[in-house]
């Protein structure tokens, strides 16, 4: 490396620190991240973990008009993933937990703060998968889709977004101590559950079209490494569609399960929009 910054042999410049993350799960997950075309630094962050037969994931997109976004996300998933495994761990209720774990990520990502007027600030998004089904919980506009190998695909968020896609709720100090919306699916075979960045889902907003573009790729890759090329391919699909923004694709397993469903949930919500309730 030469010493302004790029390769002495093809004249890139060095790569940012995690301008392109991967992560795999035994337990049968995986997540790419990548800093795009477009931005200095990848301010998306991703956490995988596991607790018994709970597979957790978490992804966080850092609010770009916001100081130290990158470390916000950071915090954010690390937190919300940390307080997942616990309680699962400890037998809470999966909406309790999920609820649980977003505020304190909320209130990991305020003490960053120096002030309200400086405050970094992120998305949230989180995923568990377990025997007993998926659910979701989120905040902002990074979402989870279901994608099965055979059925209906679901998007599983509604965007905490308002006028011209403006965000209308984030963790920071900031924000208005937002309550994370909860919603459950009990699938009646197997797939994929999808946690993305809108780095992503600006380009592949359906998940129809999602499922659509892994269905292109084919099944030569071994199993074992089938979900982490599903997230390169969906990263990659982004990047070649402009990269203007982070992306990030994580992806967990999903195996047979029963037919019951969950209702949607927004708890302790009464009057916003948060607390429309769904029925898959």
């Amino acid at each position: 490396m030469a010493p302004d910054g790029h390769c002495w042999d093809c004249g890139e410049p060095q790569p940012a620190y995690r301008a392109h993350i991967e992560t795999t799960l035994a337990a049968g997950a995986a997540g790419v991240s990548d800093r795009g075309k477009q931005r200095g630094v990848n301010a998306d962050a991703m956490t995988l973990t596991a607790a018994g037969a709970w597979t957790i994931g978490v992804v966080c997109d850092g609010v770009s008009m916001s100081p130290r976004a990158d470390r916000a996300a950071r915090v954010a998933a690390d937190v919300g993933a940390a307080r997942l495994r616990a309680g699962l761990r400890e037998g809470a209720l999966p909406e309790t937990v999920l609820v649980d774990a977003a505020a304190r990520a909320g209130r990991a990502v305020g003490a960053l703060a120096v002030s309200v007027d400086q405050a970094p600030a992120c998305t949230y998004v989180a995923g568990i998968a377990g025997p007993e089904g998926i659910w979701c919980a989120w905040i902002g506009d990074s979402r989870a889709y279901w994608l099965p190998d055979d059925g209906t695909c679901l998007a599983l968020t509604e965007d905490d977004s308002g006028r011209h896609d403006a965000l209308t709720a984030w963790l920071g100090a900031d924000a208005d101590e937002p309550v994370a919306s909860v919603r459950g699916y009990r699938p009646p075979g197997p797939g994929r559950l999808l946690l993305c960045t809108d780095g992503l889902t600006r380009h592949l907003p359906e998940a129809e079209g999602l499922r659509a573009v892994l269905a292109r790729r084919g099944r030569t890759t071994p199993v074992g490494h089938r979900l982490l090329e599903d997230a390169r391919v969906l990263v990659g699909y982004a990047m070649d569609a402009g990269g203007q923004d982070n992306i990030t694709a994580l992806l967990i397993r999903v195996g047979d399960t029963d037919h019951r469903e969950l209702p949607a949930s927004a708890p302790y919500r009464d009057s916003c929009h948060h607390g429309k309730r769904r029925f898959f």
